[in-house]
């Protein structure tokens, strides 16, 4: 006899579990889909937290403890008084090595019995540590403190690094301004007609020359400001002052970098991103100052609140 009445047979395990695991793959891509995107403050909260984690690496600013500006010649180290550099005492002996300045060229010898090591490895013998063909600094250590080489101009100085720095023990982080998507704005770029340098000052007296990318043409508060910017890698560097630099941030000015604009010539200054030059945390950096057309007749209240004056 027929009959016009579905049949009802069971589905076999394979083809169950086939539909299990298509249903969870529908749950786990609903979830994706549903999962909230990071907002601005969100962004920036993070972006923070990166700075403060680059402020504190052995990388960071905040373990600078000594910047000593070496002469043609021989140059004695040690904490000993009667050395031509004297390290922090207490970090390394009476008399730690030699450096040799020649002609651009700086070398080390250690004393008689210290250990002085780079890479992990002792230093033997003379060693050269800075020369026009080196493509990155020769870090030297010995016990707490790092050290190496810095040109400024036609100078050359020793800059100490010392990982249990007071300045590291006693950072609590940096105040700042609430954050505030209205000092996120758009760029345009205007390039030089021709290739170009700008005068860079720093506050050792030094000034370089430095390649101009172009101008950085924005409105704010309904009015139109300009700011230079200089190049480094594959970002802008903004060296700018503004009108809250008599109170709430740092005197001489802040640090702002952008992404290299696209081929429609724009970009975004995110000013909640300004952050306080090295000589806020350590009297050991050499800072650039903002040159004179980058101080702009406004206050920015964002981005990162005085920390110190050194």
């Amino acid at each position: 006899m027929t009959t016009n009445e579905p049949i009802n047979e069971p589905l076999n395990p394979y083809a169950r579990w086939f539909m299990l695991l298509w249903l969870l793959a529908l749950v786990i891509a609903s979830g994706f889909r549903l999962a909230k995107e990071p907002t601005y403050r969100e962004l920036i909260e993070e972006w923070h937290q990166q700075r403060v984690e680059s402020l504190r690496s052995e990388n960071g600013w905040l373990n600078l403890a000594g910047l000593y500006w070496l002469k043609e010649g021989v140059n004695s180290v040690g904490t000993d008084p009667g050395n031509d550099l004297m390290f922090p005492g207490g970090k390394a002996p009476d008399q730690l090595g030699t450096f040799r300045l020649a002609k651009g060229e700086v070398s080390f010898e250690a004393a008689p019995g210290q250990v002085v090591q780079v890479d992990g490895q002792p230093v033997l013998s003379t060693k050269t540590i800075f020369a026009a063909s080196q493509t990155k600094p020769v870090v030297l250590a010995h016990g707490s403190l790092r050290w190496f080489v810095i040109k400024r101009g036609d100078r050359y100085a020793i800059r100490l690094r010392d990982l249990e720095s007071s300045f590291l023990k006693e950072f609590t982080g940096i105040e700042r301004f609430p954050v505030n998507e209205a000092f996120r704005v758009k760029a345009r770029l205007e390039r030089p007609e021709k290739p170009r340098t700008i005068p860079i000052l720093d506050i050792t007296g030094q000034t370089n020359q430095q390649p101009l990318v172009g101008s950085l043409v924005f409105d704010l508060d309904g009015k139109t400001h300009r700011l230079d910017a200089v190049g480094e890698g594959s970002r802008l560097f903004i060296l700018f002052g503004d009108e809250t630099n008599s109170h709430d941030t740092y005197g001489s000015g802040r640090f702002l970098y952008a992404d290299v604009p696209g081929a429609d010539g724009l970009t975004t200054l995110d000013f909640n991103k300004s952050i306080n030059p090295p000589c806020a945390f350590t009297p050991y950096a050499t800072c650039p100052l903002p040159p004179k057309q980058n101080k702009l007749a406004v206050a920015i209240p964002a981005g990162e609140k005085r920390y110190g004056d050194h």
